[in-house]
């Protein structure tokens, strides 16, 4: 980038949360995990990760105003599946409390961010590192804030664009990685380097995709997560995981500056896109492209032209929510109750369920992939495991369905407009609609193929009453007294009820086995429009090795 076009504008406080979902893929022993966080629990000493206490506890000691404001933001429901039921004679019960659970790890303090080769790093605190689970879904998301004063907005556009990379897309000519940050490195209290980012070892991206068949994590990352370990390498580790949608992850940006309105419409789309860096005076996409941005992508209730100082806009295109303001407006840098505390808060929750919505919903639709690939439709013990397989995730989906999903999480016109912003731009009911109908199709040929199996089996128990029926007639008629065996000793008695009942049982089984053949035969029988040859023809179907068609 020329020098001259570097932009000058300096960002007072710039803050990024990023929330990375992932698939917790299912331990193979037949039974569902509802409380996949209990693993990690028992990962031993050296877990990092510790739960979360809420502050929903009853203590009115460690409840503030921000947790009053943030709890009233959002509608019943969705206070229910935030912070649960509540202390009301069952606080012991397990379903009176939130479905989320939160972990974090305090051993990450700093990160130092180098954005392109031979430029000065970036130095940013950590704000928290934290992992969320859920009750009955095989998803986590990751969540890692950090922040810093006084950064260039060429470097916060770098740090947007490229932090949050999984792994690289590709490298160029010099071997430098492609559309990522030149180094990552997580510092910890004494300001030492535990991990760094390995963007640049193409030879082991390369070696694990032709391994595996699957995208490696970095190095960076990959620390992070641990004691869990990705799904596609040999490590052993208690809880396994894998990418579950493209390799950016969603992120939050929060950035105050001095004249929000100095910002043109190329840092805007920057911003708000998460689009490579630039001019300012340049746009990332053609202005066809981007015809429709600000109808599409901005947030505009607090966007004031006429008041310089109260200028507020919402950038969101689903995978992005950036929030830009005025650095000189005391309610926009507020840290409780101000933007910036509901920017941590009351938004980055309302960011998290819109993801997590889509991430649960592809993790079902993966279910179903996975549960179909397995199946041997030769092997009987591989059918029932597909049947119990899709069975068990169409009652996951129902769970979801009435625990987790709403369109609506909030009443203040702010809240609730940005939210379905972000779910609009995600399309999340269309996946919804997507993942039901496939849900449903499988359950309706589940169900179908189940009927049929009990139709075919009552016809073929009802051929055999039938001509059971004629067994019993018969051998009733012939105890009638015409065998006089009343006086006939033990032995004999046992005899003659030996060799009836072997008859009658081997008589039982060719019924059995000629069900299908009898059952043809009677229908031939009772159809009034075929003529008596065409039952008699029938009839010999049944004492034949190949039965064929009468009609």
């Amino acid at each position: 980038m020329a020098e001259d076009s570097v932009s000058t504008t300096i960002v007072r406080h710039y803050r990024q949360i990023l929330l990375w979902p992932l698939q917790l893929m299912q331990i193979d022993d037949g039974k569902q995990h509802q409380k996949d966080w209990e693993m990690l629990e028992k990962a031993g000493p050296d877990n990092p990760w510790r739960e979360l206490s809420s502050e929903f506890t009853g203590d009115q000691s460690r409840f503030q105003r921000r947790h009053y404001n943030e709890f009233v933001t959002f509608l019943p429901h969705v206070q229910r599946f935030l912070y649960g039921e509540g202390l009301a004679g069952k606080a012991n019960a397990w379903h009176s409390e939130s479905p989320v659970r939160v972990f974090r790890r305090n051993d990450i303090v700093k990160a130092r961010v180098t954005t392109v080769r031979g430029a000065a790093p970036t130095i940013f605190d950590v704000g928290h590192v934290e992992l969320y689970f859920f009750f009955d879904i095989d998803v986590i998301l990751l969540a890692i804030e950090i922040h810093a004063d006084d950064v260039g907005l060429d470097r916060v556009q770098h740090t947007i664009y490229g932090l949050g990379r999984a792994y690289p897309l590709d490298w160029e000519a010099d071997g430098s990685p492609s559309h990522c940050l030149e180094r990552v490195e997580w510092l910890c209290a004494r300001g030492q380097v535990v991990a760094t980012s390995d963007y640049e070892q193409d030879e082991r991206y390369l070696a694990h995709v032709a391994r595996y068949r699957a995208p490696s994590v970095a190095a960076h990352w990959e620390y992070l997560l641990r004691p869990l370990v990705p799904h596609y390498s040999g490590e052993p580790g208690v809880m396994r995981y894998r990418n579950i949608e493209y390799h950016r992850m969603p992120l939050m940006a929060y950035l105050a500056v001095d004249d929000p309105l100095a910002l043109t419409r190329a840092d805007f789309v920057r911003l708000g896109l998460a689009a490579a860096p630039g001019p300012s005076q340049t746009l990332p996409y053609s202005r066809r492209h981007l015809m429709r941005f600000e109808q599409r992508n901005c947030y505009d209730r607090h966007w004031c032209n006429e008041a310089r100082e109260f200028s507020t806009r919402f950038v969101c295109c689903g995978r992005t929510l950036a929030v830009i303001g005025s650095a000189k407006d005391a309610a926009f840098v507020e840290r409780e109750t101000g933007m910036l505390g509901q920017f941590r808060h009351q938004y980055f929750l309302l960011f998290m369920i819109a993801h997590f919505h889509r991430a649960a919903l592809l993790m079902l639709s993966d279910r179903l992939v996975i549960t179909l690939n397995k199946l041997e439709i030769n092997n009987a013990d591989s059918v029932r495991q597909f049947k119990r397989g899709i069975r068990q995730t169409f009652e996951v989906f129902l769970r979801f369905t009435h625990r987790y999903w709403f369109h609506d999480v909030s009443d203040q016109a702010q809240a609730r407009d940005l939210f379905r912003m972000c779910t609009e731009n995600l399309d999340t009911d269309r996946l919804y609609n997507e993942v039901r109908e496939e849900i449903q199709d499988m359950s309706t040929y589940l169900d179908s193929d189940t009927l049929r199996r009990q139709s075919n089996s009552m016809v073929r128990l009802t051929v055999t009453t039938i001509f059971g029926m004629i067994l019993t007639v018969c051998t009733g008629f012939l105890g009638m007294n015409l065998i006089a065996e009343a006086d006939a000793s033990p032995s004999q008695k046992i005899t003659y009820f030996s060799v009836v009942g072997a008859i009658c049982g081997l008589l039982a089984l060719y019924a059995i086995g000629k069900s299908r053949r009898l059952s043809d035969f009677l229908d031939a029988l009772s159809d009034e429009r075929l003529p008596l040859r065409a039952k008699y023809v029938a009839l010999g179907n049944v004492f034949r090795k190949r039965t064929r068609s009468v009609f």
